[in-house]
């Protein structure tokens, strides 16, 4: 049995986010009692590459998408997919918060822009390049819940953040048939780096 940190997971690194107003008919499946938030007939969905470094409770790297739920003012977001390279944070994800993660190979290259590619025992993913633009000043807190399903039931997590943000240009590539093939589909309404992140994930 593989062991895993218990929770609250406390997570460092850099995030590589975008996100896309995607038509209510094609948004992901999102778990059972919840609702996409749609406004016009559309829902917002994010898709992120994450490195988690420096003093992160683990090492690892990770590719995901998720949609915003329905849930007054806070936000309430649910994973539909993700993929990292790490078996500890893989079991943990699945046992203590329902995330549905599987196992992926990762090539991730930084220099003056960033590049990723991701495959899985399906084949090919998703590839990415992200190059940065403008810093926003400060640092930038952002508290939000997950909705998952764990044991038949919705499982709410509170998740809690900081990072500097900078504005970036985003290019994602995915084949026909990942189940990421929508995202290359559409330009990203913004996409966004989060430097030195640092997270608290759980209760």
């Amino acid at each position: 049995m593989t062991r895993y940190p218990d929770e609250p997971w406390h997570l460092a690194g850099q995030m590589y986010l975008s996100l896309w107003l995607v038509p209510r008919a094609e948004l992901p499946r999102v778990v059972p009692g919840t609702t996409p938030f749609t406004a016009a007939g559309r829902g917002l969905v994010g898709a992120a590459w994450v490195v988690y470094e420096n003093n992160s409770v683990l090492h690892y790297n990770e590719l995901l998408r998720a949609v915003l739920l329905r849930d007054g003012l806070r936000p309430r977001i649910c994973i539909t997919d993700i993929w990292v390279d790490n078996e500890a944070s893989l079991a943990g994800g699945r046992t203590l918060w329902g995330i549905p993660k599987e196992m992926a190979a990762f090539d991730i290259r930084r220099a003056q822009a960033t590049s990723f590619a991701a495959m899985s025992d399906e084949g090919p993913l998703a590839t990415g390049r992200y190059i940065e633009l403008r810093r926003l000043p400060g640092r930038w807190p952002l508290a939000y819940t997950l909705a998952q399903t764990l044991n038949g039931q919705i499982k709410i997590s509170p998740v809690r953040s900081s990072a500097a943000v900078r504005l970036a240009r985003a290019e994602w590539r995915t084949p026909d048939d990942s189940r990421l093939g929508a995202l290359s589909r559409r330009t990203p309404l913004l996409s966004l780096t989060l430097r030195d992140f640092a997270l608290r994930f759980g209760g």
